[in-house]
């Protein structure tokens, strides 16, 4: 009968210290918050949505809340931001679906609370507005979006469309200041090239 492996060892019968360090509690506690953030987004989304149907009538003149600049009014989104594909609900929904698998598998390689702040706000920001897609009329997977915040008349938004723009802005902060989703500085990775080492025969040579 055969005896269970032994772990692996390197060189002089030591252990390999990569294989034996346990999964960083540090990165669990940040993929917890990411999750915690992503559901609060998402909750303050459709709440909001559920108050501007029932305050709100569809296409009414908008009601200023800070001049101008800033008021709501009720209208349903067949696309993406500031109206774009609207012929291409499907389209859409498979796009945003395809996002939202991408950002939970990219969760658990977190090591930046940064990071963990952009990935909340981008999942929860992105399944509030595909629930829509899902749930909504005209049926499944064509639903349109509820959009009930309009800037200037510029567009109308909603608060998931408000997390992922900030999202955007804070993943762009990240990359440019060079941090990766684990939390190091693609920098530190660079090393400096290596002089060459002087040759006997150099040293010896005549000035």
């Amino acid at each position: 009968m055969s005896t269970p492996a032994e772990p692996s060892a390197v060189a002089g019968g030591e252990t390999d210290p990569a294989a034996a360090t346990p999964p960083s509690s540090g990165s669990r506690v940040l993929v917890v918050w990411t999750g915690v953030l992503a559901a609060f987004v998402l909750a303050a989304d459709q709440l909001t949505k559920w108050w501007a149907e029932s305050a709100l009538d569809v296409n009414a003149p908008t009601i200023p809340i800070v001049g101008d600049l800033l008021g709501i009014r009720l209208i349903y989104n067949p696309g993406a931001a500031l109206s774009i594909a609207s012929g291409m609900t499907w389209l859409l929904t498979i796009v945003v679906t395809v996002v939202v698998v991408f950002i939970i598998r990219a969760i658990g390689r977190l090591g930046s609370r940064g990071w963990a702040v952009a990935l909340g706000l981008l999942l929860g920001g992105a399944v509030g507005n595909l629930v829509d897609r899902l749930v909504r009329e005209p049926g499944f997977a064509r639903g349109h979006v509820v959009d009930f915040i309009d800037y200037a008349g510029f567009f109308v938004g909603n608060v998931a469309d408000i997390a992922v723009v900030s999202a955007a802005v804070l993943i762009a902060l990240l990359s440019l200041r060079g941090i990766g989703l684990d939390g190091k500085r693609h920098t530190d990775d660079a090393q400096p090239a290596e002089q060459p080492a002087d040759r006997p025969d150099d040293q010896n040579d005549p000035a």
